[in-house]
């Protein structure tokens, strides 16, 4: 994995002197925090065989703090589900989507790959809870429910709106996957996921009304188990963090297939970051190993926002 290392900040350094006092103790912070336990981590990932990209962005200086193969397009399985709510949260916005429209789940081809509304015993939702399902619980029942009622050629076109060149919905979720069908349910790069996570905060996806909801819906996100792990955040309640710590994130996970990105913000930085994983799921072992990484990757990020 080529890894780039952050930028000089001489210039940083005197633009922060021009903007006044009370920035230089942030910047001084944030310029003394690393990455090299997470960089000892995905380089010994990559020597097992496995494809890592990492990409995190400073959010306050616009800048990479940390580049590894952040070109590349890799599957990211439910992690593409994020465009999916960008072109929902459109429409809602546009008024050609009804949040309270009902969608019954028995005219949706059933799949159990992961989620909660299968379980659960009422056969029909109002869209607007459908969309919290998808966002929240990984639940891929929800999201096909959303795809179907919005098209695959509106998301494609949102994604091509959005500027994710290297990035793709290219299927619903399915429990098994024929010759007919695409390989994936989605591609993305590191750079343009992060880029896109800085855009909902920064309120730049779409409209600034269009962006807040799609942050608020991901801040229920409930998969805290890799990168998530080292902020210590409750799992099922994390949007108004008494410490002012903001998280919002949306994890991907398939057969040797780990994928997350999101934001994370501190009293000193906030930063947006991607990371991605593809390794051969040969065993638990295979398995933690790629797990480990994201958490090493929390720690040091924890480390650099506070």
């Amino acid at each position: 994995m080529a890894v780039s290392p952050e930028p000089a900040r001489g210039t940083d350094a005197a633009r922060e002197s021009r903007r006044g006092a009370k920035r230089i103790p942030r910047r001084a912070a944030a310029g003394r925090r690393s990455f090299t336990s997470t960089l000892k981590a995905l380089d010994a990932l990559a020597a097992s065989g496995a494809q890592v990209s990492v990409r995190i962005d400073d959010l306050d200086r616009g800048s990479a703090v940390l580049v590894g193969d952040d070109f590349l397009s890799l599957p990211i399985a439910g992690l593409g589900v994020v465009p999916l709510l960008v072109e929902v949260a459109a429409q809602f916005e546009a008024g050609t989507l009804d949040p309270l429209e009902i969608v019954d789940r028995a005219g949706l081809e059933p799949v159990t790959v992961s989620g909660l509304w299968q379980h659960l015993k009422a056969p029909a939702l109002p869209l607007s809870d459908i969309a919290v399902l998808a966002a929240s619980a990984g639940d891929a029942l929800a999201a096909n429910a959303l795809l179907s009622r919005v098209g695959l050629p509106a998301v494609r076109g949102r994604v091509e709106q959005l500027g994710l060149s290297r990035s793709a919905l290219m299927d619903s979720f399915r429990d098994v996957r024929g010759p007919d069908d695409a390989p994936h349910v989605a591609l993305g790069s590191t750079r343009e996921y992060a880029q896109l996570f800085a855009s909902l905060v920064n309120s730049e996806a779409v409209s600034p009304g269009v962006s807040a909801q799609v942050a608020e819906w991901l801040s229920r996100d409930h998969d805290l188990s890799l990168v998530g792990t080292s902020t210590g955040l409750d799992p099922f309640a994390h949007d108004n963090d008494e410490h002012g710590l903001l998280f919002i994130n949306k994890t991907g996970r398939a057969p040797g297939i780990r994928t997350e990105a999101g934001v994370l913000a501190g009293p000193r930085a906030g930063v947006a970051y991607a990371l991605f994983v593809c390794f051969d799921d040969l065993s638990i072992a295979h398995r933690l190993r790629a797990h480990d990484a994201f958490r090493t990757l929390g720690v040091e990020l924890m480390e650099y926002v506070f």
